[in-house]
């Protein structure tokens, strides 16, 4: 089974590179991040005509998430119901019995925003529905962009990156209360390439000098991590005309 998750960047301009990337890569479950549509702008009959169940929640031209399924889906949950937010980032679903969470953590601008604090409390509270989640379904998968790089290894220039949004201290911190709960970093229980990053800057050249981060990340729980046989990033859709600046992180478990 292949769990995956990419941030489009508007699926308006990049459903047919998602449908081309699904023909070559049949994966079991696509998470999709950023698709800034309305619910009634989502290209629903194409993607169920490539084989896929779907679910989503959008609004105009930000956010948005969808998760596309082989699979049928039930228990479906549009956003954090501990956390009231005007903002589309989060949905979820059950496949086979494995809960699936689809989330676009916010940016957070800078450190000394209002919108780091939001994301700050947006990460808190994503802690605490998914902590009582895991009690309801141990099988758990969270995945999505998450705007922060873990490690000084998942940043091209951890010098020029020092105190900025995205690698701070307080977002690092954040995301471990996410691991503690029990979950693991999919991409790191496996060895991997120096410098392998899912996100490029579309300036100065970012993808072709490879100046990127690792900020889109597959967490399992323990009973998925330890099914999980592979993890890697997928660059060639970044290559393609017009990409997103991500790329696919694919995760691949037994059954």
């Amino acid at each position: 089974m292949k769990l995956s998750t990419w941030n489009v960047n508007s699926l308006k301009v990049r459903l047919p590179q998602v449908l081309q990337w699904l023909e070559t890569n049949p994966v079991d479950v696509l998470c999709i991040q950023e698709t800034k549509l309305t619910d009634d702008k989502f290209p629903q009959a194409e993607i169920e005509a490539a084989g896929y169940h779907v679910v989503f929640t959008g609004q105009k031209t930000y956010n948005g998430v969808a998760i596309l399924s082989r699979h049928p889906m039930s228990d479906i949950q549009k956003n954090n119901p501990q956390f009231e937010d005007e903002q589309q980032r989060i949905i979820a679903a059950t496949v086979n019995g494995m809960r699936i969470i689809c989330a676009y953590v916010p940016n957070g601008q800078s450190p000394d925003s209002e919108k780091f604090q939001y994301k700050l409390k947006w990460l808190a509270s994503l802690e605490n529905w998914v902590r009582s989640e895991l009690h309801r379904y141990p099988e758990l998968a969270l995945l999505g962009d998450y705007n922060i790089a873990p490690e000084d290894r998942d940043v091209h220039d951890p010098t020029a990156w020092e105190g900025q949004n995205l690698v701070s201290p307080e977002e690092r911190g954040a995301l471990q209360s996410l691991l503690n709960l029990g979950l693991s970093d999919s991409f790191r229980q496996f060895e991997q390439a120096e410098k392998s990053f899912s996100w490029w800057d579309y300036r100065a050249l970012g993808f072709r000098l490879n100046k990127g981060l690792r900020i889109d990340h597959i967490l399992l729980s323990t009973p998925l991590a330890q099914r999980c046989t592979a993890c890697m990033i997928d660059r060639v859709p970044r290559k393609w005309e017009q990409p997103s600046d991500h790329a696919p992180v694919v995760a691949t478990l037994t059954p």
